[in-house]
């Protein structure tokens, strides 16, 4: 049987009144949670930011989303995890109808493809000249 693969998108805030240090150790550890179970494709770490209304009478977050492709068991696990830490303020693990991987290699060869138009329309310029 065919082992199923998914991808998922998971977005978690981390509470930043402890101080930078503990915030780091928290990112720290979901990411080597998420690489050890999971096939990382993108992370953005969207760093502290204003939440849009206060949690906790906390006005905000360290933000981080995590693209990762794992098999349908893991995000259950994941959200589990961050029930349990207190440091996270909120979290939510999505999946996504499409192949995060797959998304993210045409979105690089579509800006590859861009960048060599633009050199080659500056050069055509220079020639005109």
């Amino acid at each position: 049987m065919e082992k199923v693969i998914n991808s998922y998108e998971s977005l978690f805030i981390v509470d930043v009144t402890k101080g930078e240090a503990v915030t780091d150790a928290t990112v720290n550890k979901f990411m080597s949670l998420i690489e050890a179970n999971a096939e990382v494709v993108d992370v953005a770490k969207w760093g502290k930011r204003r939440l849009a209304y206060p949690i906790d009478d906390m006005p905000e977050g360290y933000y981080v989303v995590v693209t990762f492709k794992a098999d349908p068991t893991f995000p259950s696990e994941l959200e589990r995890v961050f029930n349990i830490d207190e440091t996270i303020m909120r979290s939510m693990v999505i999946k996504l109808e499409y192949d995060a991987a797959e998304k993210k290699a045409a979105k690089l060869a579509a800006a590859e493809a861009a960048e060599t138009e633009a050199v080659a329309e500056e050069t055509v310029a220079a020639d005109a000249e």
